[in-house]
């Protein structure tokens, strides 16, 4: 039978931080269990801690519709399509917020929606080597027509355009790169695997 290793399995030595901002960067210094049976020697790791978030793809099921959402993301300054990304809905938790609460707030302050129900689809490490986030991407039946056309907060310095679109002119834009970060990609393409399933009591196109 495989050995499956866990927290137990790492000696974390020190934790030493490194800025302090909207992120957080520490460096680990560490020893952590090898598949040999021994021991690590002690090294170092940096990582940024932000805390986790939620990912919220609007999709009306009787138009056939998704809620895309454009906005600056200064990650994206070198991007080709140039740094305003198509994504979808997503905020980080307040504190004792559940996954739920995050999305009802973020679905209403960024594209001004109210969810019939939500779907919960899947959640993942956006990137484990270097950062402790985690997101949790959830399927939000709306109506689309009552979507706002701009949103966000001024006091966080956001400015959202919002577009309503058919699905297929979405799924376009998935293979032509124009949506192209993780957590939209990943909650676009679970909701087309399961489309058909989560919504067989929907009048489809």
């Amino acid at each position: 039978m495989t050995i499956r290793f866990h927290r137990n399995d790492v000696k974390v030595k020190e934790k030493a931080p490194l800025y302090q901002g909207f992120l957080s960067v520490y460096r680990y210094s560490l020893q952590h269990r090898l598949f040999s049976g021994d021991w690590s020697p002690e090294i170092n790791r940096e990582l940024m801690e932000r805390g986790h978030a939620v990912v919220v793809i609007p999709y009306d099921p009787v138009r056939d519709e998704l809620v895309v959402l454009e906005q600056f993301r200064v990650g994206a300054l070198d991007d080709r399509n140039g740094p305003w990304l198509f994504e979808f809905v997503a905020g980080m938790f307040d504190a004792d917020e559940s996954s739920e609460e995050v999305a009802t707030r973020e679905l209403e302050e960024e594209a001004g929606l109210k969810a019939k129900r939500l779907i919960y689809a899947t959640s993942y490490y956006s990137s484990p080597g270097g950062t402790d986030e985690k997101l949790t991407i959830y399927i939000a039946e709306v109506d689309s027509q009552s979507a706002a056309s701009f949103g966000g907060l001024a006091e966080e310095d956001e400015d959202i355009r919002v577009h309503v679109l058919p699905r297929t002119e979405v799924i376009g834009m998935l293979e032509r790169e124009e949506i192209n970060n993780a957590a939209s990609v990943i909650g676009l393409q679970w909701l087309l695997l399961h489309r058909d399933k989560v919504f067989s009591d929907q009048e489809q196109n």
